[in-house]
C-alpha cells in the first residue's frame, strides 16, 4: 500500500496541466490546497480558483495563467517538506527561491504564507514548497 502526498499530487497536477498548456486543472479540495491556491492567486501565478461542491467531496479548479505569447507564468514547482522528511526554517533562515524571483510557501503557526510574509512577520515554520 502506498501513501500519497496530497500536496505533491496538487503540484504535479499543476505542473502537468501547465506543460500541456491547459486553461484549468481540477483536483480534490482540502483546506491546505485552498490556501495554496489563495497564495498562488495573490502572488499572480494563477488567474483564479473556485471550489466546486460535490456530493461526496469538493473539488478545487485552478485557472492557469499564461503570458501574451503563451509563455508560462509558472516555470517550476517543487515539494520541499515531505511526509517522510519534514523541513523547517527558522525566522532568520527562510529560504529564497531564485534570489527572490520565486516564492516559498511556509506552514506557520498563523497559517500558510509566503516566505517573504513570514520573514516580515518574524516567524518560521515548515517549508511546504517552492514555486518559480
Amino acid at each position: 500500500m502506498t501513501v500519497t502526498d496530497p500536496i505533491a499530487d496538487m503540484l504535479t497536477r499543476i505542473r502537468n496541466a501547465n506543460a500541456g498548456m491547459k486553461e484549468s486543472v481540477e483536483m480534490p479540495a482540502s483546506r491546505m490546497k485552498v490556501e495554496i491556491a489563495r497564495l498562488l492567486k495573490e502572488e499572480g501565478y494563477i488567474l483564479d480558483y473556485a471550489i466546486m461542491r460535490g456530493e461526496s467531496y469538493d473539488n478545487i479548479v485552478l485557472d492557469l495563467k499564461y503570458g501574451e505569447s503563451k509563455q508560462k507564468v509558472i516555470s517550476g514547482l517543487k515539494r520541499i517538506s515531505k511526509p517522510g522528511c519534514r523541513v523547517y526554517a527558522r525566522k532568520d533562515n527562510i529560504p529564497r527561491v531564485l534570489g527572490g524571483l520565486g516564492i516559498s510557501i511556509l506552514s506557520t503557526s498563523r497559517g500558510l504564507m509566503t516566505g517573504r510574509q513570514a520573514e516580515k512577520d518574524g516567524i518560521g515554520g515548515e517549508v511546504v514548497c517552492f514555486i518559480w
